[in-house]
This record gives C-alpha cells, sequence and structure tokens, in this order.
C-alpha cells in the first residue's frame, strides 16, 4: 500500500491566498480550462493504452473463463485511508453480503483493486489495466471529482459501466457520457441547501466565503457563487487558499477578527476540519456553513468538538434501511459510517443487481443498471437524470454531539 499520507505531507508547504474582492464570480472557463486541457491530453494517452492492452489481451473474458464476478475498484483499499477508506468499507460489505446470499450462479463477486496516490501519473493506467488485463464486467469509483473523471476517460471509450460513489462534481457527467451512474447529488442541488439556508438566516447580512483552490472545491464554489448571485446576495469576500496550508491559523485569525455572521468553508474533510477548529479556537462566533465534506468521518473526528452547530448539505435520507445499514456497518468495521459509505454500499448493490439481470455482457449491465432508476438504497432514493446523475434534493443538516442528523425547525 502506498502512503496516503505522503501527499498530505507534500502539501503542507504551500501557503495561503487571500482575495478581497466582494461578490467576484469566479468563471466557469476561467476554472475548467487547464483540467480540461490536461483531460484532453490524458484522453488521447488511455486511448492509446486501451487499444495497446486490446491488442494483448483481448476485449473481455469469454463465459467459459470464468469463476469469479471481477468488479473493478478504483481507489485505495486502505479501510484507514482519510478520504477513500469509508468507501472502500462500504463497497466492501456490500460484495461480501451478496456473496453470503450466493453470488452470481454459485460463483462469487470479487472487487479487483487499482490506485495511486497521484491519480494524474498513474490513475488512468490503473483503470485501464482493470479494463483490459483483469477484463472486469465494470468499475466503481473513484473517490472524488478528479479520480471519477480520470476513469470516465477510460470506461467511455472501452464501454462498460461505471458507477461513482463519491463525486459531486456535475462535469463529471456533462459528457453525456451513457457509461457514467453517480449516485450522489450534485453540487449544484448540495449549494442550494446551503446557500438557501444561508440567505434565510441572519448570514445573509454579512458572511465571508473561504473555499480551498482543489478541484472539487473550486467546482462547488463556483456553484454557491452562482446561487447567491442569483438571489441578489454574496459574500464580503472571498477568500482562496492552498489545500493543507501551513497558514490556515493565520487565515482563520482573519476570518475571527472579521465579526461577519456567518462563514461558509468549502474545502475538502481535512482542510475543513483544521479551518473550523481553528476559527473556533480564535474566538469565531460566526455561524459556520459548509460542503458535504464536513459529514465525512474524518471532519467530525479532527474537528470535535469544534463541529458542533456546523450545517452543511445532507446526501442521505432517513429509513429503516438507512437504520439497518448502519447496524450491519457498525459490526463489520467497527466504526459508524459516514455517508460516502452509504454511497458506496449502495453503489456495489446496484452494479451486482445489473449484474445479475442482465448476465455477463458489459453493454446489457449498462442497461440494466439504468433501469434499475429509481432504486431505493441505504442512502436514499437514486434516480438518474438525463446525464446518469442521482437527481434526489438536498436537505439541510447539523453536527450535534458529533453526528451529523436534519436540521429542525428553530435550529
Amino acid at each position: 500500500m502506498k502512503d496516503h499520507r505522503a501527499g498530505e505531507n507534500a502539501r503542507a508547504s504551500a501557503e495561503a491566498r487571500v482575495t478581497s474582492e466582494p461578490c467576484r464570480r469566479i468563471s466557469p472557463t476561467s476554472t475548467r480550462r487547464g483540467a480540461l486541457a490536461t483531460l484532453a491530453w490524458l484522453g488521447l494517452a488511455c486511448a492509446l493504452l486501451a487499444m495497446v492492452a486490446a491488442q494483448r489481451g483481448g476485449s473481455q473474458e469469454t463465459h467459459g473463463d470464468v469463476r469469479e464476478i471481477r468488479i473493478g475498484y478504483f481507489g485505495p483499499d486502505d479501510p484507514d485511508h482519510p478520504v477513500g477508506g469509508a468507501i472502500w468499507k462500504g463497497a466492501k460489505l456490500a460484495v461480501e453480503e451478496s456473496n453470503a446470499s450466493g453470488g452470481y450462479r454459485a460463483m462469487p463477486f470479487r472487487l479487483v483493486q487499482e490506485w495511486d496516490e497521484n491519480p494524474w501519473s498513474g490513475g488512468a493506467a490503473g483503470v485501464a489495466r482493470l479494463v483490459y488485463q483483469e477484463r472486469v464486467w465494470a468499475v466503481i469509483g473513484g473517490i472524488d471529482g478528479t479520480s471519477t473523471h480520470l476513469a470516465e476517460q477510460v470506461v467511455a471509450k472501452a464501454r462498460l459501466a461505471l458507477v461513482d460513489p463519491a463525486s459531486t462534481d456535475r462535469t463529471v457527467n456533462s459528457a453525456s457520457v451513457p457509461w457514467m451512474f453517480s449516485c450522489l447529488p450534485d453540487d449544484r442541488a448540495l449549494m442550494a441547501a446551503v446557500g438557501g439556508a444561508l440567505l434565510a438566516s441572519p448570514g445573509r447580512e454579512s458572511f465571508i466565503l473561504a473555499s480551498a483552490t482543489d478541484h472539487d472545491s473550486r467546482i462547488m464554489a463556483e456553484e454557491f457563487l452562482a446561487f447567491v448571485h442569483r438571489e441578489n446576495s454574496g459574500p464580503r469576500r472571498h477568500v482562496e487558499f492552498q489545500s493543507g496550508s501551513y497558514r490556515i491559523p493565520e487565515l482563520a485569525r482573519q476570518l475571527a477578527a472579521s465579526e461577519v455572521k456567518a462563514v461558509v468553508v468549502l474545502a475538502d474533510a481535512s482542510d475543513s476540519a483544521s479551518l473550523v477548529r481553528e476559527l473556533r479556537a480564535a474566538g469565531g462566533a460566526a455561524a459556520i456553513f459548509g460542503g458535504p465534506s464536513m459529514g465525512r468521518r474524518t471532519f467530525l473526528e479532527r474537528a470535535h468538538p469544534a463541529a458542533e452547530g456546523v450545517l452543511l448539505p445532507l446526501t442521505l435520507r432517513e429509513s429503516e434501511l438507512a437504520a439497518e445499514f448502519r447496524k450491519k456497518f457498525g459490526a463489520r468495521w467497527n466504526v459508524a459510517p459516514d455517508y460516502a459509505a452509504f454511497h458506496a454500499y449502495d453503489s456495489a448493490r446496484l452494479l451486482i443487481t445489473a449484474i445479475r439481470r442482465a448476465g455477463l455482457d458489459r453493454a446489457q449491465i449498462r442497461s440494466a443498471l439504468a433501469e434499475l432508476s429509481p432504486w431505493t438504497g441505504a442512502s436514499g432514493t437514486i434516480r438518474w437524470d438525463e446525464i446518469g446523475r442521482n437527481a434526489r434534493r438536498a436537505q439541510l443538516g447539523i453536527v450535534r454531539n458529533g453526528q451529523v442528523r436534519p436540521i429542525s425547525e428553530g435550529e
């Protein structure tokens, strides 16, 4: 297993950057130009790799050779990984349950894993290995928007289904690749829940947006600003900071001294925890709104007790299935699941059900996935929209006693 902490240590020397322009609209073109250029180059590289692999190994396994049903998994298989651990555990539990109930025609399902802590250097090659060497029937992954974009480049050319358990970036689906299925609501839905709650609160009078510069946080900040601008509002200031910056404590002191009524933090779980913890330590009394990463186990553990009262978008719906999953997950892994574990579990169950219905045919598995909508899962109803994204609306949640729960009237 590669050391996932190496990436965090490498980021730690980056500096924070403060932008003082109020209500500045972030251009979709400017934020995506570099990423799209890189993806275009990567798509060509993946196509070449795919052709070479196909020439060597054939298009896919013949049915007579099948002794197990291989499902690709693009993500770390380390249960303690701060980003991907819960996703792996959720998918793994679904596979174990399916095998206990007979697998597929008495053959077991197996997750075949590939990952690289620097997805740009080795991630696409890993997905290509899953497709052309391991000859999986479909893929689950990745663990964020960037890694899911990379996986999309490969599966679109290989023509097999990818079920995305973790990304909220709508641009993952915007190319209308029919092989892509994303189980989470997108940033537009999530930021509508956050922005609507903020603008209905005293925070509307004066708030600051603090967002990290990684891909997912940039896209989310763009959607948040688009929402508040449509409502004729905007932040007093938009602060952007490098992920893992050693200047987060300094930034927190600036935010605490600003005396605004609310701070919106859009960053990954680790950076959100650091900023919220430092903001509270600096005496900041503003209400804190955040992104879905504040529902991750990493945030709750690292920010506690500063996480108390933080407001965030909920990606789950409470139900008997949700309660049952929490019980099973806790018994298997000795920890409570976060929303990523729920969606990974549903992703794997959806895919396994599609394989059982369609048989061992990649195109038919894709069709079965499409036809399974609407699906009632542990996370709630999954209903594909026209581009393969879950159309579920988001609700507002709050952290109370270290747990995320729906917000009630009066809070």
